[in-house]
């Protein structure tokens, strides 16, 4: 049960933005610039970087439903989702990634827990600044979001179909979509 009255049954954040939509414009907008815009990571990259924080601050929502759009993303594939959270230095992922997962993981724990020798990773594999630096952001605004999340105790679902059915919608139309669909809802009140 949500920690304040939420007049909606939308799970996560998303019961969030509903309830305070003003706020939903900005963490949308950055969600769809570090996730969905075009990027030299892949779109299943930049999720399973926000699913695996997610699952390290044990956020249950935003680990599921980031980890169904990083499946979405990966032809539909559940398995590499939950062995990159469980372990990526053992998952079929490129040395790349697996060094930006390293930088997110100390970013989860401190942002000064980061040291020149994991950017060297990162960099001896192929990763730009720019990478490292959206690494780095998204790693951040997860701590964010799950904390948002779980700090007003909203609700999600226990069901991974309905996680696979979000997934398509926002990997097609981007996470503005519902601040749009709030905006349309209110301006029809």
């Amino acid at each position: 049960m949500p920690h304040i009255y939420l007049d909606t049954d939308l799970p996560g954040i998303r019961g969030l933005f509903a309830f305070r939509p003003a706020t939903a414009v900005p963490m949308s907008a950055l969600a769809q610039v570090l996730l969905h815009d075009e990027n030299t990571l892949t779109r299943a990259d930049r999720e399973l970087i926000a699913a695996y924080v997610s699952y390290r601050n044990d956020c249950q929502y935003c680990q599921t439903s980031h980890g169904a759009l990083a499946a979405y993303h990966l032809n539909g594939d559940e398995e590499l989702v939950r062995q990159v959270k469980h372990n990526f230095e053992t998952a079929p992922i490129s040395q790349k990634l697996k060094a930006l997962l390293a930088i997110a993981g100390k970013v989860q724990e401190s942002g000064k827990s980061v040291l020149p020798g994991d950017i060297e990773r990162a960099r001896s594999h192929g990763a730009t600044d720019l990478e490292i630096h959206d690494t780095v952001l998204i790693a951040a605004a997860f701590c964010m979001y799950n904390r948002y999340v779980d700090g007003l105790a909203t609700f999600a679902p226990g069901d991974i179909e309905s996680y696979r059915e979000r997934a398509a919608g926002v990997a097609a139309n981007g996470y503005m979509k519902l601040v749009r669909d709030l905006q349309a809802e209110g301006a029809a009140k």
